[in-house]
């Protein structure tokens, strides 16, 4: 039996990346995810000012700010039990959609089809048209996503004043109110975003798209020419030509928490949330006290078993020399490893396509990242919702300012769904300062590392029997990890000295 280990740096991710693969015969036997740098903004919050959490977390992530501020925010309500004006809601709904239209399309575009554009992929029939489309800095989407997905983002400047790291987000509501010229000004950014969806991604309508409820009904719709020559549907024949709907299930547990609040009731949902129990197929509802977090594999002070964030501790302890091997945690719901993401945030959803085509075919690397672009049509339908209700009545609060006085002691949470999937801030209070904030991103949840039982986490699960063709350029493995949309700026930070096999541009 050939026995090969490799350690692999993969590029066109969010932060820095090293995969440790076991190949037997070329099949991967284990993985281990390692994440190279300690993060620190555990211990950099501790003994602040309950606000400065406004400013220091957005910018955990150069990405996804926005997701950051807004789970720093809802952690400080519920901390100290403060209402928020229906329209604060709405603005910040809709400058997290912004960032998620940017991310989802930046992410499909720009770091997932280039693997596709691989040598190696020379001889199959969609190589001369997906070089068209995709190939780095030529192809005509790709020059394209630059442009519209830039675009996206002046949303959020419109409310925010600037992105990324922005600050408008305020216990109580938001900065700015709305205003006709900025209603106008984003209304632009989706009718042209969304006119380029519908004409080169999609191929379609976005009512036609989403009137789509199942597997069949796709099929059948990726054999015409108008959606075959889309980008969707060159990424699809591609992916699924090369048995990417075979690939990469991973655990079959999904977690979300529910896509964006509901202004009128912010508590709840607009998007529901859950538990998807891959055993039986049931969804439970979300309860926040089954997470926790291990570190038997983690380069933190041990503590037996699973924390709940909200009594966590992130106290670095670096080992390298052991069996531990990451400076990313092991975040649980219960005793489940799962997975967090686009998938899970429509399967749990509801949303009728993805449930139809997860039934047939399971979780795998291909419906990740349709499911990543089938998302963009939610978010483009929730933000002119949003915008709708702006529009109403511009007198309306955009803030109930609190007052010095309502800023007790206490704990709180805030939990959205972040671009990349389920993100999670707690924050305990005492004597005015923080004492306590943990921050559980999706990618965590996504890339951790074995926990104490030594259950491996969702991509070292994913990566398991997964056939290395050329163990010098392990393309396989940068379609899996990369169809998770990996951030591990958010989970860890960068940089080891380490001799490394780095993946082919």
């Amino acid at each position: 039996m050939a026995k090969i280990e490799l350690n692999l740096s993969l590029n066109r991710v969010e932060g820095d990346l090293e995969i440790a693969v076991e190949l037997e015969d070329g099949v991967v036997s284990q993985a281990r995810t390692v994440g190279t740098l300690y993060r620190g903004f555990e211990q950099i919050m501790l003994g602040r000012a309950p606000r400065d959490g406004l400013v220091i977390t957005p910018r955990v992530c150069g990405i996804c700010g926005t997701a950051h501020l807004y789970s720093a925010v809802l952690a400080l309500e519920q901390a100290w039990q403060l209402p928020v004006p229906a329209n604060a809601v709405r603005i910040r709904n809709l400058c997290l959609i912004a960032e998620g239209i940017q991310n989802d399309l930046r992410q499909t575009f720009l770091f997932f089809t280039p693997d596709f554009c691989n040598p190696r992929y020379s001889d199959r029939p969609w190589f001369a048209e997906l070089m068209d489309a995709f190939e780095p800095f030529r192809g005509s989407v790709y020059r394209q996503t630059l442009a519209l997905s830039r675009k996206a983002v002046e949303i959020v400047a419109q409310f925010g004043g600037q992105w990324p790291h922005s600050s408008y987000m305020l216990p109580g509501g938001v900065t700015t109110p709305p205003d006709l010229r900025r209603i106008i000004a984003c209304r632009a950014v989706l009718d042209e975003i969304q006119r380029w969806y519908e004409q080169t991604v999609i191929g379609a309508g976005l009512d036609d798209w989403l009137a789509l409820d199942s597997a069949d009904a796709y099929f059948s719709w990726l054999e015409t020419p108008v959606h075959a020559a889309s980008a969707l549907g060159l990424l699809s024949r591609s992916a699924r030509g090369l048995g990417l709907q075979r690939m990469a299930a991973g655990t079959p547990h999904m977690l979300s928490y529910g896509a964006w609040c509901d202004p009128e009731q912010p508590q709840d949902r607009l998007v529901p949330g859950g538990f998807f129990d891959g055993d039986s197929g049931q969804i439970a509802p979300l309860d926040q006290l089954m997470i926790n977090e291990h570190v038997r594999h983690s380069w933190f002070k041990p503590y037996p078993g699973g924390l709940h964030p909200s009594n966590g501790e992130t106290i670095p302890d670096f080992q390298p020399n052991s069996d531990r091997y990451t400076w990313a945690k092991a975040p649980r719901y219960g005793d489940r490893a799962v997975q967090t993401g686009p998938l899970a945030e429509l399967l749990i959803g509801g949303d009728a396509l993805i449930e139809s085509l997860h039934a047939l075919e399971g979780g795998n690397a291909w419906l990740r990242q349709f499911a990543r672009v089938r998302r963009i049509a939610y978010e483009l339908v929730c933000a002119r919702r949003m915008l709708d209700e702006l529009s109403v009545d511009f007198s309306q609060p955009h803030i109930f300012n609190p007052g010095k006085s309502a800023e007790v002691d206490g704990e709180g949470f805030g939990l959205i769904m972040a671009a990349r999937g389920a993100l999670g801030h707690w924050v305990k209070i005492k004597d005015g300062a923080i004492a306590r904030y943990q921050i559980v991103t999706p990618t965590a949840w996504n890339a951790s590392p074995r926990d104490s039982n030594g259950l491996p986490g969702h991509w070292e699960q994913s990566l398991v029997g997964v056939a290395v063709q050329d163990p010098e350029d392990p393309i396989e493995i940068g379609h899996i990890i990369r169809s998770h949309d990996p951030c591990l700026v958010c989970t860890v930070h960068m940089l080891d000295t380490g001799k490394k096999r780095h993946f082919a541009p």
